[in-house]
C-alpha cells in the first residue's frame, strides 16, 4: 500500500499553521492589552477576540493554500527563501481578512495600528518557527525509517546515480532505496546489490512505493505498471526536455523530476478533502441518529433473528479491503451471494441474464424485501456508510465502492482505485441506476482524472436534488 508521509507532512503542517496564525493574534492583544502601557479603546475581551480569530482561521489557511505554501516542492525544499517571501505575503494577508471581518461586522479587532503592525510581524515569525519545528520533527521519523517511501530508480542514465546517492545516503528525504533497474555502470559500486534485471523482479520483491524513470525507454510501460500498483511515477527529465520546461518540477536532492499524476486529488486537495468529509459526516451522523436508530428497530422487529446491518467487504483506494456498513435491504438467505449465485439458488438462473443486462438492476426483483425496497428507494439504506466516511474507509464523493474481483475483467480497475471510494459520485447523479455499468465505470474515470473542488460541490448538490426526488433510485 502507498505510504501517505506526503500527506501526513502536509496535514501536520496545516494544523501547525492554524495553531501558529492563532497563538500569533492572542499573543499580539497580549502584548497591546497588557504589557503596553499606553491607552486604548478596546472593548473585546481576549478570549472573544481569540475565538473571532478561531473562526476566520479556515479562511487565512486557504488563502496560505492559494500562495502555494502546501505544494511539496516548498514544504519539503531545502531552500526556504521562496516560502519566507509567501510567508510574509500570508501573514498581511491574514491580518487583512481581520480588519475586512471587522468593517463588516463593525468589531474594532485593531484600535491601534500598531497592533496590526505587530500581528503581522508575529503571524510571520510564529509560522516560520512552526514549519521549522514540525519539518525538524518529520525527519527525525524519517530518520527511524517511518513512513518513507521505498523507491525503484529505472533508466540508463547518470541521473540515476545521482539519485540513487542522494536517497540512500539522506534519510531524511522521505524516500529509502529499494531498488535499482539499470546498467551497471549508472550504478554506484556501493549499491550495485540493489540491481534488479527488469522492473517486474523489482516490483515483486520490493513493495515500493514510487518509481523514478531516469531515461525515455517505454516510458508507456513503466508509467503503467506504477498506475496498476498504485505507486507515485517520477519523470526524470533530460537536459532537452528540462530547457523546454513542462510541467511542475520537484528537486529530490539535486535532481530534477517531474511527477506525473493520474489525478489532480493530491497534496493539499486531500487534506481539503478530508477535513470536509470529517465535519460532514460528524454533522450528519447526528442530523440523521434519530432516523437512523428508527429504522434499526423497524429492521430488527421485522427479522429478530438477524442483524438489522449488513457488513460487505469493498475495495477503496489503493486496493484496499474495508467493511462497508448498510441497512440490511436482502433477504438473509441471499446475503452475501452474487446475483449469481443467489437466482440460481432459488431456482430462476434465467433472471442472471436480465438482470445484467438491464445494469444490475431488476424491477421487483425476488431477493430483496419489502422494507428494502423502501429504504432503497429513499437512499435510506446508504445512512451508515456515514461512519466509513468518518472513519477515513470513503469519501463522501467518489467512485462507487467496488466488491472484489466486480472489475476482474476491466482494464481501468487500478485507475478508479487511486482515489477513495464515495458514498455518492459522478456515475450515481448521471442516472444512478438507470445508465449502464460501463457507462457508470467510464464516469468513474472521468471524475478520477478530472477531479476539483467545484466538480466535487457540483456532485454534492446534484446528489441532493437526485435523493429528493428518487432519480434511479429504484
Amino acid at each position: 500500500m502507498r505510504k501517505k508521509s506526503d500527506f501526513i507532512l502536509r496535514f501536520c503542517i496545516v494544523i501547525g499553521d492554524a495553531v501558529a496564525l492563532i497563538l500569533s493574534f492572542a499573543f499580539a492583544y497580549f502584548l497591546r492589552v497588557y504589557v503596553d502601557p499606553r491607552p486604548f479603546v478596546f472593548q473585546s475581551q481576549l478570549a472573544d477576540f481569540t475565538m473571532t480569530v478561531v473562526f476566520l482561521v479556515p479562511i487565512m489557511l486557504i488563502v496560505i493554500a492559494a500562495l502555494g505554501l502546501y505544494k511539496k516542492s516548498v514544504v519539503i525544499n531545502r531552500s526556504r527563501l521562496p516560502e519566507r517571501g509567501r510567508l510574509v505575503l500570508a501573514a498581511i494577508l491574514s491580518v487583512a481578512a481581520l480588519i475586512v471581518y471587522g468593517f463588516f461586522t463593525e468589531e474594532n479587532l485593531f484600535p491601534v495600528r500598531v497592533m496590526a503592525l505587530t500581528a503581522v510581524v508575529l503571524s510571520f515569525v510564529f509560522l516560520l518557527a512552526e514549519r521549522i519545528i514540525v519539518r525538524f520533527i518529520i525527519r527525525q521519523v524519517f530518520k527511524k525509517d517511518y513512513g518513507v517511501k521505498r523507491a525503484i530508480i529505472i533508466g540508463n542514465h547518470k541521473n540515476t546515480g545521482y539519485l540513487a546517492d542522494y536517497i540512500a545516503s539522506t534519510p531524511e528525504s522521505g524516500y529509502k532505496l529499494a531498488g535499482i533497474v539499470s546498467g551497471k555502470r549508472f550504478i554506484p559500486e556501493d549499491l550495485r546489490k540493489k540491481q534488479f534485471s527488469s522492473l517486474k523482479e523489482a516490483l515483486k520483491k520490493t513493495r515500493a512505493d514510487v518509481i523514478f524513470q531516469t531515461d525515455e525507454k517505454l516510458t508507456e510501460y513503466v508509467y503503467r505498471q506504477s498506475v496498476l500498483n498504485h505507486m507515485d511515477y517520477y519523470f526524470v527529465p533530460s537536459e532537452t526536455a528540462l530547457s523546454s520546461h513542462f510541467g511542475d518540477l520537484e528537486l529530490v536532492g539535486n535532481t530534477p523530476a517531474v511527477m506525473v499524476v493520474t489525478t489532480p486529488l493530491i497534496g493539499i486537495n486531500v487534506v481539503i478533502k478530508r477535513t470536509f468529509d470529517i465535519l460532514f459526516s460528524l454533522l450528519a451522523i447526528i442530523v440523521t441518529a434519530l432516523p437512523m436508530a428508527i429504522i434499526w428497530l423497524v429492521l430488527k422487529f421485522s427479522d429478530f433473528d438477524n442483524s438489522p446491518l449488513y457488513v460487505d467487504e469493498r475495495l477503496t483506494q489503493y486496493n484496499r479491503k474495508f467493511k462497508c456498513y448498510k441497512f440490511r435491504s436482502m433477504k438473509m438467505e441471499y446475503s452475501g451471494m452474487t446475483a449469481e449465485e443467489a437466482f440460481r439458488k432459488m431456482g430462476k438462473p434465467e433472471l442472471i441474464k436480465k438482470y445484467r443486462r438491464n445494469g444490475d438492476y431488476m424491477k421487483n426483483d425476488p431477493r430483496i424485501t419489502k422494507i428494502g425496497r423502501f429504504i432503497r428507494k429513499t437512499s435510506l439504506d446508504e445512512l451508515p456508510q456515514l461512519f466509513n466516511i468518518l472513519k477515513g474507509d470513503i469519501s463522501l464523493i467518489g467512485p462507487r465502492a467496488l466488491l472484489p474481483g466486480e472489475l476482474r475483467d476491466y482494464g481501468d480497475r487500478s485507475l478508479i482505485l487511486t482515489v477513495k471510494s464515495g458514498l455518492t459520485g459522478f456515475a450515481q447523479v448521471s442516472g444512478r441506476r438507470d445508465i449502464s455499468f460501463e457507462e457508470r465505470r467510464a464516469l468513474d474515470i472521468y471524475y478520477v482524472r478530472n477531479w476539483s473542488l467545484m466538480l466535487d460541490l457540483s456532485i454534492f448538490f446534484k446528489t441532493i436534488t437526485v435523493v429528493l426526488r428518487g432519480d434511479g433510485a429504484k
